[in-house]
């Protein structure tokens, strides 16, 4: 039986009512390790509840950069305090988003806000970064983020970046996109990669694989995921589930 590790999925997105039930379906598939990343203070509460009632999960609270104007003191309180949750491994989903109607000026505040946190509790970042990676990656630096690491989420671009976001200590995750019929750079650098540095993710419920494009995305759809990165790396299934495994336990602290 293969093990994989999903990196980046919105457990408290899906139907709440089926939820035990697409954990179990997953884990028949060798899915036992699930990372849950925080979107908007709001949702935090939650997603230590979902913590508690279900195994498997880890949590990455943050605030995306949708919910950058949300950051405050008081906020900024609330993360420091949920660093202390058994179950918090990372910090997250945070980062740029130059596709959004937040100002980015708003949202390099918030995002350097959390970085600092991170760095100075010493836990590894879950990064969004979409349209905005070069100036994501700068402020990334500029704030120490390498002596922690972290995960560069739903990773889309060229070979230069992917260089790039390994020399800062990111490893880079793979999500539905690599699946799908017209995607070029994402399966082109997946498949130059050393093996210690990608992880997989389903970002459920969106980017759903291939051939599932029109649905909503499902935590044991994982497998589809890995079945493709076997595919382009001309290896096995169970040799990617090992490494990738493998990587995601390390970059997160759990050997």
């Amino acid at each position: 039986m293969v093990e994989l590790f999903d990196t980046h999925i919105h457990l408290d997105r899906l139907p709440p009512e089926q939820l035990a039930a697409e954990l179990a379906r997953a884990r028949t598939l060798g899915i036992t390790s699930f990372l849950v990343p925080g979107v908007t203070p709001a949702g935090w509460d939650g997603l230590n509840l979902l913590a508690e009632e279900h195994a498997g999960l880890f949590l990455a609270p943050g605030v995306h950069p949708l919910a950058a104007e949300s950051w405050s003191d008081k906020v900024q309180e609330r993360l420091l305090c949920l660093l202390e949750h058994p179950a918090v491994i990372a910090v997250g989903e945070i980062g740029l988003d130059n596709k959004i109607p937040v100002p980015m000026v708003r949202q390099e505040i918030t995002f350097r806000a959390q970085l600092r946190i991170a760095v100075a509790a010493g836990l590894p970042l879950l990064l969004h970064c979409r349209g905005a990676l070069p100036r994501c990656l700068q402020i990334f630096q500029e704030e120490q983020g390498p002596g922690v690491g972290g995960i560069l989420h739903a990773f889309s671009g060229s070979g230069e970046m992917a260089n790039v976001a390994l020399d800062l200590n990111l490893t880079l995750g793979f999500a539905g996109n690599i699946t799908w019929p017209e995607a070029r750079r994402a399966p082109e650098v997946l498949r130059t990669l050393p093996a210690t540095a990608f992880v997989l993710e389903t970002d459920a419920p969106d980017q759903s694989p291939e051939p599932h494009r029109r649905e909503r995305n499902r935590p044991l759809w994982l497998s589809l995921i890995a079945r493709r990165c076997a595919e382009l790396r001309h290896c096995s299934l169970e040799e990617v589930a090992a490494q990738t495994t493998e990587n995601a336990r390390r970059i997160l602290h759990l050997t």
